[in-house]
């Protein structure tokens, strides 16, 4: 899974994972530099699929990018704005030119430096995306959407406004939130907890994805979960919607609780990739 090119990057970050010996900082900040780099241009990614199409965090990587949290110190950034920052100065934005082919439009975004943004990525304002996030070929993200930190998302993805993709840095092992090629990601959506949703799934206005979630599919009468250290899937082409269910123990049975609970309507048919060919015209 680990390519062999970064061998002695790999063992360069984990000699410093739990200290930095006195003397070493300049060494340690060089390993880092150079992750932000081939995270920059999506040859490290802080997760990815094997042949099998299993998901693994690349846990060296992840501590990577804790190791420049650990070596920043915090400075002013654009100290002549009218709205002066103040961040680590390992962790600047993300440096981006004409040719790079990454549509930004004005209005408030930013993008830290060690994502990787593909070409065709359109990105609307206000938007952000976070250290070790890879967003692929094609994909869209709106206003107020948020891409945290490792989060993998594929070709063609639509996040739509105030989608929420989490993020995750320790512990270093845990799987960050997976949105595979062709998945649309709709309004107020919220996507956590190292949630796999595969290729061409549709995530409803609303719908929440964690841990702890149950998705009912009603087309195949299935429960879909979390089970230990496998995570939460949502299938290929699984239309989900916000749903509820009653609680079934006292006092929440008398009381007329229902617990909020993502359904699996339908698969993708020809009326869904109407749709999904509507949203490609949005973006060129």
């Amino acid at each position: 899974m680990i390519k062999d090119t970064f061998a002695g990057l790999r063992a360069e970050i984990e000699r410093f994972e739990h200290q930095i010996p006195s003397g070493s900082e300049a060494e340690a900040l060089a390993a880092f530099e150079r992750l932000v780099e081939a995270l920059r241009r999506g040859e490290a990614r802080a997760a990815e699929r094997d042949e099998h199409g299993v998901w693994r965090a690349n846990g060296w990587v992840k501590s990577g990018i804790l190791l420049g949290f650990k070596l920043g110190r915090v400075q002013s950034v654009h100290e002549s704005s009218s709205f002066p920052f103040f961040d680590k100065h390992t962790l600047p934005l993300r440096p981006a030119i004409l040719e790079d082919g990454v549509r930004i439009v004005p209005g408030g975004s930013a993008i830290r430096d060690g994502a990787f943004i593909a070409p065709g990525v359109v990105c609307m304002p206000p938007m952000y995306i976070n250290i070790g996030a890879f967003v692929d070929e094609g994909t869209m993200v709106d206003s107020h959407a948020l891409i945290g930190s490792c989060a993998q998302i594929g070709k063609r993805v639509h996040l739509s406004a105030a989608a929420q993709i989490g993020g995750v840095l320790e512990p270093v092992g845990a799987l960050p939130v997976i949105i595979e090629d062709g998945v649309l990601v709709g309004g107020n959506c919220g996507v956590y907890e190292g949630t796999v949703v595969r290729a061409n799934a549709v995530l409803g206005a609303g719908v929440i994805l964690t841990g702890s979630t149950q998705v009912f599919d009603l087309v195949y009468d299935r429960v879909y979960r979390r089970d230990g250290d496998s995570p939460l899937e949502i299938p290929t082409g699984a239309v989900v919607v916000p749903g509820s269910r009653p609680v079934q123990t006292e006092p929440g049975r008398s009381a007329g609780i229902h617990l909020s609970t993502p359904v699996i309507v339908k698969y993708r048919d020809e009326k869904t990739e109407t749709s999904a060919r509507l949203e490609d015209l949005l973006r060129r």
